[in-house]
């Protein structure tokens, strides 16, 4: 076997004899840390967040994809332990980036977090290992913008280090479909990287799917998000348009859904959260842009379901103004204010702008949520209410946003 960086971290790979760092310890990095972990890979999660490291080295769980219970096993076992710092990455031959990519304020990609964790890594790189990049992005950023980072202070691609993209698919609070049962797209600058990435997979998922390149792969997550989020943008709009014309669009979509083919069911709601779909489509759209291409299904569906919290308000105000109550002179309670039932996670949560929009027109609003005890978000300052019969009689009306 000849004596090349590909080979000799290859073989690493098959004896397992690697050591594996994951930068970044949220909703994507924590799971797949703890999973290398429970194989038996030495692995070093980093994260800048001190919260986050205490927590660990406690032995206490902030995420509800791992529990506290998994996370001590891991730590006890030797496997895991965690740093605020990026020192140790001279020890590591594989290196996962899952840290945020946010829009900005003019829902522009924000990836000043990837751009500042490749920095570190750069200066803190072992000869010859594998980065791998999860976290959600435009196309060519990783051929773009991460390998010239790399390749700035000297170093070579295939020689001194490999470089791949696979976008994290976990979807938080899903007990059916877990990390290692999702299949796992990767894409490499080369061939070599795309094979090194796909054999470290393979040892905690089920199903590996190699693609020709890193923009094949960077375009994989954005088209299934870009998917739900102009389907979810049809059925509110339909959904609106079936509300003026005194039809049941729930019964529509029951309905529908009886046909075997060609149709998947969609559901109104107050909006879409999460860290995904309200984001990675506007990454495509701004990309889409750079090339003189608009993506219009995106903006559109986009614009519909932002204006979708504002809706809800409306419905309410109608219902009130029929039992002759004005709006900012109700008592109003919004049940469930995560984006999705059973998780603690607030991003983008579609309630929380419906508090927001009502405290701002002068409503007397409360919430309730079993999980979340309560809310100090921007201009919202409140405790969750006891859930009763006693505490329901005291509202004009109930808004339940999260099931």
């Amino acid at each position: 076997m000849p004596n090349t960086p590909f080979f000799s971290l290859k073989n690493k790979i098959k004896q397992k004899n690697i050591k594996i760092a994951v930068v970044g310890l949220g909703y994507v990095g924590l799971p797949l840390a703890i999973e290398f972990a429970k194989k038996g890979f030495s692995v070093l999660g980093v994260d800048l967040d001190k919260d986050r490291i205490e927590g660990i080295r406690r032995k206490e769980s902030y995420i509800t994809d791992i529990s506290t219970a998994q996370l001590r096993k891991a730590v006890l076992s030797g496997n895991f332990k965690a740093e605020g710092h990026f020192n140790s990455l001279k020890e590591m031959d594989v290196v996962l980036i899952c840290v945020p990519t946010p829009l900005k304020k003019n829902n522009h990609p924000n990836i000043s977090y990837i751009k500042g964790a490749v920095k570190s890594i750069s200066k803190n790189l072992k000869k010859g290992a594998l980065i791998i990049l999860e976290s959600t992005t435009y196309p060519g950023t990783t051929d773009e913008v991460i390998l010239p980072l790399l390749e700035k202070g000297g170093l070579k691609h295939g020689r001194d280090f490999f470089l791949c993209f696979s976008p994290e698919r976990i979807d938080p609070g899903n007990v059916k479909y877990t990390l290692n049962k999702i299949p796992k797209v990767i894409g490499g600058i080369n061939r070599e990287a795309t094979l090194l990435g796909a054999q470290v997979y393979g040892n905690i998922i089920n199903k590996v799917v190699p693609v020709s390149s890193s923009r094949v792969a960077e375009t994989v997550k954005l088209l299934e998000n870009t998917f739900r989020l102009i389907n979810i943008g049809m059925i509110d709009e339909m959904a609106m348009m079936a509300h003026k014309m005194g039809i049941d669009i729930w019964e529509v979509v029951e309905a529908a859904k009886t046909k075997p083919f060609g149709f998947m069911p969609f559901y109104p709601g107050p909006g879409v959260g999460g860290h995904c779909i309200p984001k990675d489509p506007l990454y495509l759209y701004w990309k889409a842009k750079k090339f003189g291409f608009n993506l219009r299904f995106v903006k559109l569906a986009s614009d519909v379901i932002s204006y979708m919290p504002l809706y809800v308000i409306e419905r309410v105000k109608d219902v009130l103004k029929n039992r002759g109550i004005s709006l900012n002179k109700a008592k109003i309670l919004v049940v469930g204010v995560t984006y999705k039932k059973d998780i603690k996670d607030l991003r983008k949560s579609p309630p929380l702008d419906i508090i927001a929009a009502l405290q701002k027109q002068g409503v007397n609003v409360s919430f309730y949520d079993p999980i979340i005890p309560y809310l100090k978000i921007d201009s919202i300052n409140l405790k969750s209410v006891k859930f009763d019969k006693n505490t329901l009689t005291k509202f004009d009306c109930v808004i339940i946003a999260t099931d």
